[in-house]
């Protein structure tokens, strides 16, 4: 029950502030805390395709208020992180995992093992590669359509498919984050208004990656909360089958 009432004051603490007080830090150990709550997350069959860009320094921050449209939550912010979807290092990822497996094998692997052997060097390229004509896309959709016919079967595509994994994975993560920054008594604000664009050529990121949001972390002020929280009611939203 006190775990109950902690995480309920924790969850109510956690509102998004768009202005913050410029008097007060914020310790780089919250930041690196709430990161690394950050990576706990749980994210899709562990790939964890994402990477987290802490922004510190007054230069860099300036330049990325800049890129958030001058928003108030980033122009006043002690910290900028920026999360980043990596759907291009699932070759590594998917390598890292299956080498994790490899170490814990002493002998001759158990069937659960031999699982995840396959699920990491087989499964996950057939649902992360991807071809310039669209070959394997295609043969995906048909082993859905056709593993479909008779069972249950997990409907995978092309590349729109993979995209919305990692970004829920991404925002999965950076819930946490947020979370772990209500719980040390700080605020956040996450942004999707910003220039992807520039924010991926000043991070010299890939193609293959995107940004998911920008947050904002600071001491919040009472003007940088716009109103009482209001939501749906729940008898609207929730439905008991």
């Amino acid at each position: 029950m006190l775990q109950q009432n902690e995480f309920e004051s924790i969850i109510q603490r956690r509102r998004s502030n768009r202005r913050f007080d410029d008097a007060t830090a914020v310790p780089d150990a919250v930041i690196k805390k709430a990161l690394e709550h950050a990576i706990l997350a749980p994210n899709s069959s562990n790939m964890q395709c994402w990477e987290f860009y802490w922004i510190k320094t007054d230069a860099e921050k300036d330049r990325f208020a800049n890129y958030c449209l001058g928003q108030g939550a980033a122009r006043t912010a002690k910290h900028l992180v920026v999360f980043v979807t990596r759907g291009d290092l699932w070759k590594k990822r998917a390598k890292w995992n299956r080498d994790r497996i490899l170490q814990g094998i002493d002998g001759e692997p158990s069937k659960m093992q031999k699982r995840g052997l396959d699920y990491y060097g087989k499964l996950m390229p057939l649902a992360y590669a991807n071809d310039p004509i669209g070959i394997l896309t295609t043969a995906r959709r048909l082993m859905s359509f056709f593993g479909g016919l008779t069972k249950p079967f997990m409907r995978f595509g092309g590349k729109a498919d993979q995209r919305i994994t990692v970004h829920k994975s991404c925002a999965l993560a950076a819930e946490n984050f947020m979370l772990s920054i209500a719980a040390a008594d700080f605020d956040s604000c996450p942004m999707e208004g910003f220039d992807a664009k520039r924010v991926k050529k000043a991070l010299h990121l890939p193609c293959g990656a995107e940004i998911n949001m920008i947050i904002g972390v600071g001491k919040g002020t009472p003007e940088g909360v716009w109103g009482p929280r209001f939501r749906v009611p729940y008898e609207e939203v929730v439905k008991v089958i």
